[in-house]
């Protein structure tokens, strides 16, 4: 805490006053007491009128604390006569205090500094794409102060309005000088629970998501308006974690990246599975419907189905949903609320694997039995060979191709994979399981026993899908979704 000298003493020590006069105080912001105080104390104990050249000096000594991010306050008083105060409870709640001719005791500078962690927390939000920005009822100036310290505002950028507003500049705007005013906004200062809901009423109309973070029953409104309300576990009141969604547990700002981190990881994770599942399905229904309409017969059978079904649906969601979260999530663009959740990325990498699969299988199905020497086989065990090497193929293609499915848009589809021992577990056991089918229970599966060769044909054709997972990551793709080439196109022919 930092006092002027000369109003240390008389802050800690004010005059008794007289048995028939009453001393009534004020605390509150400082430059906004100090423009209602027409006296101040002096260091000799005596009221002292307030002069321009004194005025001016308080208000510099302000705007010093304040750019040191300090937090100001000012401490006045003015004094009553006892037999003017009104001394029953009804009288008293309605007797109007006049606010001016204040006489100014102390101005005081209160430090809070920032926590460790929290310019780190902030330059992770920045470089995810999430603006953060300051709406604090302090000092423009102090939140300026702080905003620099935090690295919200960088100290070579534009720090003018709007970037830095005060909350009666804001309010005063028309609701399209809002929108446009909200756009920019970093920093604002002087601000009142109303602006706070505006601004957020403000970005949510321009179509922003918008998270707010708040503690006080003030706050309420802003937190039920956002999108997401994070209320602080420790000091906020009870209205504030009622209208919010998420509650902090350790008021700590660093804690609002890892929800981000973890959202974006659950929404990632989402669109990995059902990449996978579009790809074994696209390519079941397209071999299966083929081979029926071509030759009347299906290579893979309602049972091996069944297996499909249990590696894409089950294994597949608990290999792929368990991905824990990468600093890789935190360098993408943040999703839009009108986004499709099947991006291009996600269709190019599908149409590729499925292409890829139906083409390979296909070829099997037809030219089987000449490109596998079954010539002097049976026409009926040439036939199970043949469809049970499909059949093999087409769940190793799956298998590896869980692998692709984790890294979307990365190239190293193994990077952090020792860490997620669900997902290898899983792998495994699927591989297990594969081998018993094919070789132990041919009755069940209506499947024969492979030779090693034709294990190794099956681990091939899975695994070019791995570098032909990489090559079609060199594809350029548009930000535009595909569905939306189709409606744009269907509305230009209307």
């Amino acid at each position: 805490m930092w006092l002027f000298p000369e109003l240390m003493y008389f802050a800690a020590l004010q005059p008794r006053a007289p048995d028939s006069e009453a001393h009534i105080h004020w605390k509150g912001a400082a430059e906004i007491v100090l423009a209602s105080c027409t006296k101040y104390m002096d260091a000799n104990d005596q009221v002292v009128a307030m002069d321009g050249d004194k005025e001016m000096y308080f208000r510099k000594t302000i705007e010093d604390m304040a750019a040191g991010s300090l937090r100001c306050i000012a401490i006045a008083y003015r004094p009553y006569d006892i037999k003017d105060i009104p001394l029953d409870e009804e009288r008293l709640a309605k007797w109007a205090l006049p606010e001016d001719e204040l006489i100014l005791l102390a101005i005081v500078g209160i430090k809070d500094p920032c926590r460790p962690g929290v310019k780190d927390a902030v330059k992770l939000c920045q470089n995810a794409g999430v603006k953060v920005r300051m709406v604090t009822g302090d000092n423009l100036q102090t939140a300026k102060a702080i905003a620099l310290e935090c690295g919200i505002l960088d100290p070579e950028a534009d720090t003018t309005p709007p970037n830095l507003i005060e909350g009666k500049d804001f309010r005063s705007l028309t609701d399209a000088g809002r929108e446009e005013a909200a756009e920019k906004i970093s920093v604002m200062g002087r601000s009142s629970p109303n602006d706070k809901l505006l601004l957020v009423q403000a970005l949510r109309k321009r179509g922003h998501v918008v998270a707010v973070t708040g503690d006080g029953t003030n706050d309420a409104p802003a937190l039920h308006e956002a999108d997401i309300g994070l209320a602080m576990g420790i000091q906020g009141t009870e209205v504030a974690k009622e209208s919010s969604d998420i509650i902090i547990l350790d008021d700590n700002f660093a804690s609002v990246v890892k929800v981000v981190r973890w959202g974006r990881s659950v929404y990632a994770n989402i669109q990995k599975f059902i990449q996978f599942q579009l790809t074994v399905n696209v390519a079941a229904l397209i071999i299966n419907v083929v081979a029926a309409v071509s030759s009347g017969d299906v290579p893979l059978n309602a049972v091996q189905l069944l297996w499909v079904n249990l590696i894409m649906d089950t294994l597949g969601a608990l290999a792929l949903a368990t991905e824990p979260p990468t600093d890789h999530l935190m360098h993408r663009h943040p999703v839009g609320r009108r986004e499709p959740l099947i991006t291009n990325i996600m269709w190019r990498n599908l149409l590729i694997q499925a292409a890829y699969q139906v083409s390979v299988l296909l070829v099997l199905n037809f030219r089987g039995r000449s490109l596998l020497n079954l010539g002097h086989d049976t026409s009926d065990h040439a036939t199970k060979v043949k469809n049970t090497l499909i059949f093999n193929a087409f769940v190793f293609c799956q298998i590896f191709n869980e692998f692709n499915a984790r890294k979307p848009d990365e190239f190293n589809v193994f990077k952090g994979i020792t860490k997620n021992r669900l997902f290898m577990g899983i792998v495994g056991l699927t591989l297990v399981l594969q081998v018993i089918i094919i070789e132990f229970l041919g009755k069940f599966t209506s499947t024969v026993r492979l030779n090693w060769k034709q294990w190794i044909i099956s681990i091939i054709i899975a695994f070019i899908s791995w570098p032909l997972a990489v090559v079609g990551k060199l594809i350029p793709v548009s930000g535009t979704p595909i569905h939306m080439y189709f409606a744009r196109i269907f509305c230009h022919r209307r």
